[in-house]
């Protein structure tokens, strides 16, 4: 499941993002409203985590532009506790108002209630939040798993299920390697292609019936990877 996360706090964009990735979802970071609405109409998250003191283009008005074209679940975070402001969230289509400081607990405990809220509103069988598809792959993110078509789940390491857990959201598209490396080891590891060819090369003796051949996890010549035709 893909979250966006807006916060022009640096430290704690980073903490909100690094405790969502342990529970084995997908954060995309904005630091400013207007990169907000241009990352949710790009990437089209399943929840947005939105501060309301944004420079520029505040929390409110980011909602309110969301909401205009969408239903997906926000959840606004904000230091002033004040019912003024709450009422005004919610009124702009806010699904949910957590006062800072939090703990990642309660962040994560709002997160998986709204994910959950959406679900059963939504008329169409949808998987559990934990499981994602992707052609005949079946990714478990609480059980770091990945399952080929009737075949039995494969377990995976961490960084395994992260680099196959962003595949498979950009499903079809060509990822670079500095996007992939940013994405799967975070700045420590940006751009170190030889790190991500090892990971690669790992990801496909458990994903792949011929790793030499792969259907699943293409090289894209000048660029980097993609989930391939079998995969979408």
């Amino acid at each position: 499941m893909k979250v966006l996360v807006v916060d022009d706090d640096r430290e704690l964009l980073g903490l909100i993002c690094f405790a969502l990735r342990q529970a084995g979802y997908w954060p995309v970071e904005a630091g400013d409203g207007l990169r907000a609405v241009q990352l949710f109409e790009a990437e089209q998250p399943d929840l947005v985590i939105l501060d309301v003191n944004l420079p520029g283009l505040n929390g409110f008005e980011v909602c309110r532009r969301l909401r205009a074209q969408s239903t997906t679940p926000i959840m606004l975070l904000t230091v002033n506790n004040t019912e003024e402001d709450e009422v005004r969230g919610l009124d702009l289509g806010a699904d949910d108002y957590l006062t800072k400081p939090f703990s990642p607990r309660t962040l994560l405990a709002r997160v998986r209630a709204l994910l959950r809220r959406r679900e059963v509103s939504n008329k169409d069988d949808l998987p559990p939040a934990n499981i994602q598809q992707a052609g005949d792959l079946t990714l478990d993110a609480e059980n770091l798993t990945v399952r080929v078509g009737t075949q039995s789940p494969t377990r995976l390491t961490n960084l395994e299920f992260r680099l196959l857990q962003y595949l498979a959201i950009n499903q079809g598209r060509p990822l670079s390697a500095e996007k992939l490396t940013q994405s799967v080891w975070g700045y420590r590891g940006l751009n170190d292609k030889q790190m991500l060819k090892q990971l690669v090369h790992r990801l496909r003796q458990k994903v792949e019936a011929d790793p030499a051949n792969p259907a699943y996890i293409l090289t894209v010549a000048g660029v980097g990877y993609k989930l391939g035709s079998e995969g979408s």
